[in-house]
């Protein structure tokens, strides 16, 4: 196994170990221990355990930008519905463990990390950028659904149920803005909004 793809399996385990116990489980040795490393060959690789992290966060955001850019191909060829680019939004923060490690690297300090972050909010504004579209419109649209993504990963299931709500209602409410939010974009056409951000039935 060449050090590409030791490194590779790394990140794997990494990921497997962030869904299984969240991101306190994800250390250089319970990776190392999970791939039958040494500790010396994970920080090799990464060098500290924020350094495992900020790659961990690549690996999920490149992971989630190829599944954002098919779901936005498809909905330009005009397949699926705008709550389909929703759903994958919030899996990405949620089944795919985005929220607890972006949690996770502000509660331990790790403020390099957000730079992945960042980069990640970028591509999905690239992805969604339409022609007649401002780039103020297309940042608005981005960072409420990440806001509400990761709102909704971190505290959704006892929010929804203290307000006896079902437990998909924040992506119901996604949806519902970014929708909105197209809508009243400047300089773009109503029915032509209505048709590119087409609402789930």
């Amino acid at each position: 196994m060449n050090s590409e793809e030791s490194r590779a399996l790394a990140l794997e385990a990494a990921h497997e170990l962030l869904l299984e116990a969240g991101p306190q489980a994800v250390t250089l040795q319970a990776v190392a221990k999970k791939v039958g490393r040494t500790h010396a060959n994970l920080l090799h690789h990464f060098g500290s355990a924020a350094g495992l992290q900020d790659a961990l966060g690549q690996h999920i955001a490149a992971i989630f930008s190829a599944r954002v850019a098919a779901a936005v191909r498809a909905r330009r060829a005009g397949v699926g519905t705008l709550r389909d680019t929703v759903d994958l939004l919030f899996d990405a923060a949620d089944q795919f463990g985005g929220a607890a490690l972006v949690a996770w690297m502000k509660l331990s300090g790790n403020d390099g990390g957000f730079a992945t972050i960042m980069d990640m909010v970028r591509l999905i504004t690239r992805e969604l950028a339409y022609d007649g579209f401002s780039e103020q419109a297309m940042s608005d649209l981005a960072m409420v659904t990440l806001y509400l993504a990761i709102g909704d990963a971190l505290i959704g299931a006892p929010l929804t149920a203290a307000q006896g709500q079902p437990r998909e209602r924040g992506r119901v409410i996604a949806e519902l803005v970014m929708h909105n939010l197209v809508l009243s974009a400047e300089g773009v056409p109503e029915d032509w909004a209505r048709k590119l951000m087409p609402l789930g039935d």
